[in-house]
């Protein structure tokens, strides 16, 4: 092979794994593509419920990418399932595999993360401490929501979309920011059902109804969107789940892990407000009995894991020698 077909040859083995050329669609064909998508959305969501499976989520992902980007060619659109199939296969399995660890036979462990939050909270879990200074005392259902339930209630929800959707924006503006983005978020979701099945877990509001929590505290997740009209659309708050998939709250570990990536790779002084998210997240899960304190630290842990673990294996990869491949043409 001469050497001008030699760097062909290599010009060709790059360009396949550079990221897609960005597809250009005009501003106001993309602003009624957008607002079309934003429609069709809310109708959906008024009419079936807001998407908050995997398969709902991808979907509506992928007609948001379609949108975005209306006048690209289809094999553009196309690439986007052959690039998200593997790991939404992956997350469908977590989503549903999660919901059979409490039918394994393993003993539920209740009085670790009691005793634990007991000694956080001098004597009182925090979870009772916020119920009773944000809800009332009886804390209750019925209990009229305040302003700041529907701030809660909403960052709540946002567990089901945003992981997702960071990874929509990131596979339409940078492939490779994509894959590691998508690699820690399949990662934690996998690490927490690991610990789902070895240490099945009641949270606070389960060990209240049973009688292991010497306290009165209620799962009020729900009670923010009451007062808006969003009631009915409790069932994005629950999903496909397991009561005694409690430690670690992947709820929390998932925002820090947003928080954290973000944080690293921004530039813009206003990254630190991404601190924010999981201060939000750790305070709804508590005061609505969700999650213990302990159950969001063992989140916030599993996420730094799995930062520094994915982080440390990009780069042994990437010190690790490249091997252009050659090929061999017969002898003529």
């Amino acid at each position: 092979m001469t050497r001008g077909a030699e760097e062909d040859e290599h010009e060709l083995v790059s360009s396949s794994l550079r990221p897609l050329p960005y597809p250009r669609t005009r501003h106001r064909v993309r602003i009624v593509a957008m607002v079309t998508y934003a429609v069709l959305l809310v109708l959906w969501s008024e009419t079936l419920g807001i998407p908050n499976d995997t398969v709902q989520v991808f979907v509506w992902l992928w007609f948001g990418t379609i949108a975005w980007n209306i006048e690209a060619r289809p094999r553009y659109h196309l690439n986007f399932v052959k690039d998200w199939w593997i790991p939404v296969a992956g997350l469908v399995i977590y989503f549903y595999t999660r919901g059979l660890t409490d039918e394994l036979g393993l003993p539920v462990h209740v009085f670790m993360p009691i005793h634990v939050d007991e000694w956080i909270g001098f004597g009182q879990t925090p979870t009772e401490r916020l119920q009773h200074a944000l809800c009332g005392n009886p804390c209750v259902k019925e209990s009229e929501p305040r302003w700041y339930d529907v701030l809660f209630t909403t960052t709540y929800a946002t567990h089901f979309v945003t992981g997702l959707t960071i990874a929509a924006v990131l596979w339409v503006r940078n492939r490779a920011e994509w894959i590691k983005w998508m690699r820690r978020y399949v990662i934690i979701n996998f690490g927490a059902l690991v610990i789902y099945i070895a240490y099945p877990m009641a949270p606070p509001w389960m060990a209240s109804e049973e009688g292991w929590l010497h306290a009165d505290v209620v799962r009020i997740t729900g009670r923010g969107w009451h007062d808006i009209g969003l009631g009915r659309f409790d069932l994005v708050l629950q999903g496909v789940g397991n009561p005694v998939a409690a430690m670690p709250s992947l709820h929390a570990g998932i925002t820090f892990l947003i928080a954290i990536y973000g944080i690293q790779r921004l530039r813009t002084p206003w990254r630190w407000l991404l601190a924010l998210y999981p201060l939000m997240m750790s305070t709804a899960l508590v005061y609505y009995a969700e999650h213990y304190v302990v159950d969001v630290l063992a989140g916030a842990l599993l996420a730094v894991a799995v930062l520094v673990g994915c982080q440390l294996w990009e780069n042994s990869r990437d010190r690790a020698p490249r091997v252009t491949p050659r090929s061999t043409s017969p002898r003529g």
